[in-house]
């Protein structure tokens, strides 16, 4: 029995606001004995009489006064907590994960788009990393929906992932010995293809640059500390030169972008599938 006692201070102030205890019982739905009880309760975790009795109804003493403005306070804080609640839980969360590659402006005005539209109905919370992590992750119910890099077209949709062999415009690699490379983090697709292909033409190699970035492997490129697999939209023109068979690399390794989603997705999951698939489809023709 304490003084933030919700039950009690309602009775309590109930008494104060209708000037009786018959009427706070009428008003709260119980019997006078019970609200008279727990008003003697409060008195008692208050250790002072709260109410005067004397008169034709009953007044605060001092010390009631004292704590019915914290009385008030504090029902009116936890009905602000009861509503917060209730909001919460009618807010759809969608957990969506995607590529590293496309974490940024790739997606973002898309997803952007799509969180202001629905507004608070949906909370969107995106997570950006490796392929291999993230299907793992929907495989254990952590996201609504993902994009992932694969080697099949598995999934609900799946777009061809144009891939191109890059080294430096300005400070090329090519011809150094061992080749240096520049890759993602151990489990990602594109250090794997890598790796298989030079270890297959027995190149000696040695990993110059890693990391889980793209702007980061574009740089690393860019200024010759590696020769690199990357996604045909991340070459940039002025600083990358692009790898063929004049070069004695071959064709790029044949990969897709999925999308997977359950069966049983909510509408809102839906629609946001729909705005990815059209966004993916955009990107797809644009690297062809």
């Amino acid at each position: 029995m304490t003084l933030d006692d919700p039950t009690l201070l309602r009775a309590f102030v109930a008494v104060v606001d209708h000037g009786g205890f018959t009427r706070a019982a009428r008003a709260l739905h119980l019997t006078q004995s019970t609200v008279s009880q727990q008003v003697r309760r409060l008195e008692q975790a208050a250790g002072h009489a709260l109410l005067d009795r004397d008169g034709s109804q009953p007044a605060t003493t001092e010390a009631g006064e004292r704590l019915l403005g914290y009385a008030r306070r504090l029902l009116s804080l936890g009905e602000e907590a009861r509503a917060a609640m209730g909001r919460v839980a009618q807010q759809e969360v969608i957990r969506l994960g995607v590529p590293e590659d496309l974490g940024g402006r790739a997606l973002t005005p898309v997803l952007s788009t799509f969180a202001l539209r629905l507004g608070t109905s949906v909370r969107l919370e995106v997570t950006s990393g490796m392929s291999h992590a993230l299907v793992a992750g929907y495989a254990r119910g952590e996201f609504e929906l993902i994009l992932a890099k694969q080697r099949r077209a598995d999934g609900v949709h799946a777009w061809p992932e144009t891939l191109a062999w890059v080294d430096s415009r300005r400070h090329p690699c090519l011809g150094r010995d061992p080749l240096p490379v520049a890759v993602f983090p151990e489990g990602g697709l594109y250090r794997e293809e890598i790796f298989g292909w030079l270890d297959a033409h027995q190149k000696a190699w040695h990993v110059a640059y890693s990391s889980p970035n793209l702007a980061n492997l574009q740089a690393a490129v860019a200024d010759g500390l590696g020769v690199s697999l990357l996604p045909r939209r991340a070459v940039s023109t002025a600083s990358h030169r692009v790898l063929g068979r004049r070069d004695g690399f071959p064709d790029t390794p044949r990969l897709f972008l999925t999308m997977h989603y359950p069966a049983g997705a909510s509408s809102a999951t839906l629609d946001l599938a729909a705005c990815l698939a059209r966004r993916c489809e955009a990107l797809a023709a644009r690297a062809r």
